[in-house]
């Protein structure tokens, strides 16, 4: 996935992050094949690193970048925090290689699966029937991600997150399996929080230039750094509340007046896939513009339609 940047000027980002975490991230992102790849410590720093440099072209393009909201999925809060200056990229490829380090450890000891489920309301039946399956048989299987009210993603043990997803597909539930070994952001993942909670706790953090939606609560901060050590510990095993993260997006473009059809908030969505982008269309109001940039090509495109040079 790496392969469209690396013959930019911007594949150096590679370079620089496989030197500050001690991993050869550019043999990642050319040459592993896909079960090289999906393993999770070396998907995070992959991902994260493509991340990084797509914002770096975005910069260069875009200059000076000024976000007026950040806001990242899982993983991507890391880049989130990085395009916001909470962390410096090098720190935060450290802290993504520990995350993904520690999660692969924690995989190994106790697997797990996650599944995605689409169909109108499925947000709440979900949880009533995760939480039945908690109470009845003790089952480890809880909702960890709500994308919106009609998708979300179960994760827990693989027999508990096959028999919820049977359930639900008795009431025409759509059952789509995602190719990992575990239960992420469930409390099957809490082995994994001291091992992070070192690297967090070395890391350097600043004030952030903009606010940043996390993951946990869908709240905004800008204020004291600090706040996201506890922030980023939490999100292991705490669900990604990104049907809300969005909306609260939506309603700070609301208030500060940008989001109209004459001054539209434009929202891009930064690195591999477009998944995120299409979730933000079917949040956001319609007036509020979503891009995806994860090749030179899309980032050629949307810098001729949003800053076209006279």
């Amino acid at each position: 996935m790496g392969e469209p940047w690396r013959d930019t000027p911007h594949w150096r980002v590679v370079d620089r992050l496989s030197q500050a975490c001690g991993r050869d991230i550019d043999a990642l992102l050319l040459h592993a094949d896909a079960r090289r790849l999906t393993r999770t410590d070396n998907a995070q720093i992959a991902t994260f690193a493509l991340e990084m440099v797509v914002l770096d072209a975005l910069a260069a393009a875009a200059d000076p970048l000024r976000p007026a909201v950040c806001a990242g999925h899982s993983l991507g809060e890391y880049a989130a925090l990085t395009a916001a200056g909470v962390l410096a990229p090098a720190d935060a490829a450290r802290l993504v290689a520990e995350r993904g380090a520690a999660m692969a450890r924690t995989v190994r000891l106790a697997p797990g699966t996650m599944t995605v489920l689409i169909a109108p309301g499925v947000a709440r039946t979900a949880g009533l029937l995760a939480a039945r399956l908690r109470a009845k048989k003790r089952a480890e299987v809880w909702v960890a991600n709500v994308n919106g009210p009609d998708q979300v993603v179960v994760s827990g043990a693989a027999e508990a997150v096959a028999e919820l997803a049977g359930q639900a597909a008795e009431d025409g539930v759509r059952a789509v399996r995602i190719p990992v070994d575990g239960a992420f952001h469930t409390p099957m993942m809490a082995a994994a929080g001291p091992r992070l909670a070192a690297a967090v706790e070395s890391a350097p953090l600043r004030r952030a230039r903009c606010p940043v939606i996390a993951n946990v609560d869908a709240r905004a901060r800008r204020g004291d750094p600090e706040t996201w050590r506890d922030l980023m510990i939490r999100q292991l095993v705490m669900p990604v509340r990104w049907s809300d993260s969005m909306r609260t997006l939506g309603a700070m473009a609301e208030r500060s007046g940008t989001a109209t059809p004459d001054r539209p908030l434009r929202l891009v969505e930064l690195g591999p896939g477009r998944t995120l982008a299409g979730l933000a269309r079917r949040l956001l109001p319609p007036h509020i513009e979503v891009r995806s940039v994860a090749t030179p090509a899309q980032l050629d495109a949307l810098v001729a339609d949003w800053w076209p040079r006279p």
